[in-house]
């Protein structure tokens, strides 16, 4: 039986047991090595209990405004024009954007200095506090991707 190939089927991502939300699993399974899930588990929900401690918010609206405050609105995406290859600046799919953020946001907390912060849940927390404060790692590769758009601006009508 063959599948339309313009309908995308993605896999369903099951609830994490803490905060009954997708969005959080997601984060757990970009923090994972080795496929220790049990230990990415425990460092996200330590950030997330940190994180609840240091702003009085529940964490999973904390998380939604982290996010939000990481997800790019723009990106630039390379296109051949007769020969010669442009940075067209173009609007990023909000799934996109979501993985984006998470993997910014890991991968920013991972890159802490291991001197300052003892455990990657505290790294994380971290990232994440900076992150609500619009600074940061991630928040500084949102930023260079909006001006590396901005710049390429000019090309915008090779958009497709």
């Amino acid at each position: 039986m063959a599948r339309s190939s313009s309908t995308t089927h993605f896999r369903e991502t099951t609830p994490d047991a803490r905060y009954n939300s997708t969005k959080i699993t997601k984060l757990i399974n970009r923090t994972m090595k080795d496929g220790e899930k049990s230990v990415a588990m425990r460092q996200v929900y330590l950030a997330l209990e940190a994180v609840q401690k240091k702003v009085n918010r529940q964490p999973l609206e904390v998380f939604e405004e982290v996010i939000r405050n990481v997800s790019p609105a723009m990106e630039v995406r390379s296109r051949r024009v007769g020969g010669a290859a442009y940075q067209v600046p173009m609007p990023v799919r909000p799934a996109r954007a979501f993985a984006l953020a998470i993997r910014w946001l890991v991968d920013e907390a991972r890159k802490r200095p291991s001197s300052t912060y003892h455990t990657f849940g505290e790294k994380l927390a971290a990232e994440m506090l900076d992150a609500l404060k619009n600074e940061g790692g991630s928040i500084a590769k949102k930023t260079a991707m909006h001006r590396l758009a901005e710049a390429n601006k000019a090309f915008a009508h090779f958009r497709w």
